[in-house]
């Protein structure tokens, strides 16, 4: 929490709880919602900022995905990438901070559908795990590379088709030099950019002009209505084998300041998610 001026406002996030006791006939004790509720051990909702509150069948899953691969990370992935990057079998695809909770989940569903994909991280330790675990076709650590231009036209020799950017800056300038006529582009996040009010994504916008570059920004909340076909796609995937659930969890209320410090230093892989009550035993 954090104090205002004479009052305490609670701070809201996506999440999963369970039903302690309830006064809305919708509800019923030790029924699970997922929604945005309030950080703590327990959270009052009365239509908490404005935002949905839905009861959660977990379909055999742990809780813990529906936080995150069946969640709004998810959602994210999936209409950002079928939605505005509009993939085609055999296309080309990168992925900027690729072992990131909505990178990985791009990745692969680019490769569900047969894309050539290449993913950027910021560790060995990352690269190694998108190349082995999910099976990149090329991953390279942005922070061993002094050219990120040159580094892209080595991996995509033939251009790139769908640049899927969580980062911004000087990534996107590398992505748009390479990227092949009527290429797309989805701008989900420029992390490089938070915490560095100085460097700003300047893109060549000849290239973008003449190659009929698309480039669109997006948020996951204008595509709640692509939700029950993302979760039966996502789901159908998960249980052929050709999803992998990638999460770091940390335990307990206090971890959360930490938590949230590592997202920008990079610590995290996969979903960041914090368990903060030992009442969700499967989480």
């Amino acid at each position: 929490m954090f104090v205002l001026t004479g009052f305490v406002k609670v701070i809201g996030a996506y999440g999963v709880g369970k039903v302690v006791a309830s006064g809305n006939p919708e509800f019923e004790k030790d029924d699970y919602v997922v929604g945005i509720i309030s950080w703590g051990e327990y959270s009052i909702s009365q239509g908490f900022m404005g935002c949905w509150l839905s009861k959660l069948d977990p379909m055999g899953f742990p809780l813990s995905y529906h936080v995150g691969l069946l969640g709004f990370s998810g959602l994210t992935a999936y209409a950002g990438f079928f939605e505005i990057c509009k993939p085609k079998k055999g296309e080309k695809v990168f992925v900027s901070a690729a072992s990131g909770s909505v990178g990985n989940l791009v990745s692969q569903y680019a490769k569900n559908l047969g894309c050539y994909v290449v993913g950027s991280a910021g560790s060995p330790y990352k690269v190694k795990l998108l190349k082995e675990k999910f099976g990149f076709d090329g991953a390279f650590n942005y922070k061993e590379e002094t050219d990120l231009d040159s580094t892209l036209e080595k991996y995509f020799p033939e251009g790139i088709d769908i640049y899927f950017d969580n980062v911004g800056g000087v990534m996107l300038e590398a992505a748009i030099s390479n990227m092949n006529s009527y290429g797309r582009v989805a701008l989900c996040g420029v992390i490089s950019e938070y915490t560095d009010v100085g460097k700003r994504a300047a893109p060549n916008m000849l290239n973008v002009v003449y190659k009929r570059i698309m480039i669109q920004g997006f948020l996951g909340g204008d595509y709640m209505h692509l939700f029950p076909e993302f979760v039966s796609t996502t789901v159908d995937h998960i249980r052929a084998g050709k999803m992998h659930v990638l999460e770091d969890i940390s335990i307990g209320l206090e971890s959360v300041p930490s938590a949230f410090v590592g997202l920008f230093r990079g610590y995290n892989v996969g979903k960041k998610i914090v368990r903060v009550s030992n009442d969700l035993e499967d989480c």
